[in-house]
């Protein structure tokens, strides 16, 4: 049954009945609506907690739900990877911060709508938002379990783990607790729990990230990013409004100071803001696979319109320079971080369109093309280990392998961040730059990354937001590839 039913001993919000929509605005804004309502009764009821135990009684409030059935094997577009239902049946999700994702709402909303000819129905689940999600952000934090009088548990729900996880996109045959089919990748307490991570190894709010993401592995990049951030904020053409930084920090003009939280945390992210999310978003993921997961488990639940790695590798064949670049087509995956999620014997598909925005991005900035562009870069695969000093080791067993697998760099990043991305049907893509030759006596000492990364930072990074820049302007249907998308698929992006 849609609407929950009250639980005994429980106080809960006013009963609002399932309503059934045709307009995906409209459906939305009763989303919107839901949500608040849930949320105000928490937050109420935990203010009256807080201020004497007296209050009482246990509080509950629930997440909204999309839900919608079908009883046709209708068929869609084929060009298009999402926006219908693979079978007939009744499909359902949970949602959560509807006013953070309601053009993604709307978008898929839509597509459902045209697909199917049927109206969606919004009303409550039968899933409890947990307090610590409802009141997630500075303005209404929780106190520690050290500093309270009281334990929550016996007031509110809190987060489950038990139910926050990945099967759907891991492709484990997930349903619903009554049955019915997942309408979406994530679950709504799963996407509050990547929600709170980010702002915690960010330090910057969701709502900040933008719809195409970058990962470095190196400061030099962040403040490349930054000098073109301001250069975009004093060009009235360029269309970005924003740049947002660690600390939530903001500045719409060139010239204003973007101060820094005391401490930095642990992945620092920057967001070069335009309308609509629209615009480019920077993460220094630091050094590691573990990192390199970490923040694209987070990000994948905004749904993002692609990511694309843009750091330093060790260049593994003696014709390549220092500065050279290499264009991942193919993962060697020794990382070691995805393989219960992911198992290694899963390709990695180079994707088209991201590949081809990348080549453009390298020729229009070095301005070389075709034959020549082969000069300055290399395609073909990239290597990912889990051990930052392996020239420490016997190098006739890793050497081989990589002889075997015809790679050309190696990294500690890019194979994890385009293997989740191909989990959680994300368009990904790969851009290194090679920083040094270990297997050729050059390796990176201090006095020669200082001198490379004055010369190459700049351009490199300029191919990146180039390239993002191309996938832009396509159509998303375009860029989420069927690449990404398994026999069996949720109908939401």
């Amino acid at each position: 049954m849609m609407n929950h039913q009250r639980d005994s001993g429980i106080q809960t919000p006013p009963d609002i009945a399932p309503a059934a929509f045709t307009d995906p605005d409209a459906a939305v804004a009763q989303l919107q609506r839901l949500y608040a309502a849930s949320v105000h009764f928490l937050a109420e009821r935990f203010s009256k907690v807080l201020a004497g135990p007296a209050a009482g009684g246990r509080f509950r409030a629930h997440y909204p739900e999309i839900r919608l059935t079908t009883t046709s094997h209708d068929f869609p577009d084929s060009r298009l990877s999402f926006g219908y239902l693979a079978e007939p049946g009744t499909y359902a999700t949970t949602v959560t911060r509807p006013d953070l994702f309601r053009h993604y709402l709307r978008q898929q909303i839509a597509l459902l709508l045209k697909n199917h000819g049927q109206p969606v129905t919004i009303g409550y689940s039968r899933t409890p938002i947990p307090l610590h999600f409802a009141l997630a952000g500075p303005e209404a934090e929780i106190p520690g379990a050290g500093d309270l009088p009281l334990n929550l548990r016996d007031f509110f729900d809190v987060p489950d783990l038990a139910v926050t996880n990945d099967a759907i996109v891991n492709g484990e045959g997930a349903r619903n607790a009554d049955g019915s089919i997942p309408l979406a990748p994530f679950t709504a307490q799963r996407v509050d729990y990547s929600l709170a991570r980010l702002a915690h190894y960010t330090a910057t709010d969701p709502e900040h990230f933008q719809n195409h993401v970058l990962f470095t592995n190196y400061q030099f990049y962040v403040d490349e990013f930054e000098a073109f951030a301001r250069r975009a904020l004093a060009d009235p053409d360029s269309g970005y409004t924003a740049l947002t930084g660690p600390g939530n920090t903001i500045i719409t003009r060139a010239d204003e100071a973007l101060p820094m939280p005391e401490r930095l945390p642990q992945m620092p992210a920057y967001h070069l803001k335009r309308d609509r999310a629209q615009g480019i978003t920077l993460v220094n993921i630091g050094i590691g696979p573990s990192n390199a997961k970490t923040a694209t488990d987070h990000i994948a639940v905004l749904r993002p319109h692609a990511w694309l790695m843009v750091g330093h590798c060790a260049g593994l064949r003696n014709s390549q320079r220092l500065g050279d670049f290499v264009l991942a087509h193919a993962y060697l995956r020794e990382d070691n971080v995805l393989n219960e999620d992911l198992p290694v014997w899963v390709p990695i598909p180079a994707l088209a369109e991201i590949q081809i925005a990348l080549e453009q991005a390298v020729a229009e900035v070095t301005q070389l093309e075709g034959y020549e562009l082969k000069r300055i870069m290399r395609t073909g695969t990239v290597a990912t280990i889990d051990n930052r000093n392996w020239e420490l080791r016997d190098q006739s067993g890793p050497v081989q392998r990589l002889s075997q697998s015809r790679a050309v760099a190696l990294d500690m990043e890019s194979a994890t961040i385009a293997a989740n991305g191909f989990r959680f049907r994300v368009p990904y893509g790969t851009l290194l730059c090679v920083s040094d030759k270990p297997l050729h006596g050059e390796l990176k000492l201090p006095g020669m990354a200082s001198s490379f990364y004055r010369t190459q930072v700049a351009r490199h990074l300029m191919i990146g937001i180039r390239a993002m820049e191309r996938l832009r302007e396509m159509p998303l249907e375009r860029i989420h590839s069927r690449k990404l998308r398994s026999f069996d698929e949720t109908a939401f992006l």
